[in-house]
């Protein structure tokens, strides 16, 4: 089982992931020597501490400010974290709306708090779209995609 799939299954709630597409990184960029290639970009998979330094150095974001900002607007991120359908893009139907990057960590559940907590462990997943706007998804370990 990769990385990827332990997170996806709840097994790695300590880590975040990191999305950053070939558009956000340069060719000779170290991250793309930590990370796993994707069609798109770079994935790396990261001990929470870690992963935020990553995130900030890679967006020059901070991590959880950009999360807060994301949280704004409702999308659907890919369950593979490297893509979305951008929200926005009905709005401006001109621009590019292809992911940038994605960061999301996973959350325990949390029977006490309720709501989609009470379900299962919940992922937290943000996307920074290529036409400036950000937005966020999120979904109980295990659920289908919609």
């Amino acid at each position: 089982m990769s990385k990827l799939d332990e997170f996806l299954a709840g097994e790695r709630l300590d880590d975040v992931v990191l999305f950053l597409s070939d558009a956000s990184l340069d060719d000779d960029s170290r991250l793309r020597n930590v990370g796993t290639e994707t069609d798109d970009g770079v994935l790396l998979i990261l001990d929470g501490e870690t992963g935020r330094s990553a995130f900030e150095a890679g967006t020059g974001m901070g991590a959880m400010e950009f999360a807060k900002t994301a949280m704004g607007a409702e999308g659907t991120i890919a369950r593979s974290l490297d893509g979305g359908e951008c929200p926005f893009a009905e709005e401006a139907p001109d621009d590019d709306h292809d992911v940038r990057f994605v960061f999301a960590f996973a959350e325990a559940q949390n029977e006490e708090v309720g709501g989609l907590y009470a379900e299962g462990d919940v992922v937290h997943a943000y996307a920074h779209c290529t036409c400036g706007e950000s937005y966020s998804h999120k979904w109980v370990v295990g659920e289908r995609a919609e």
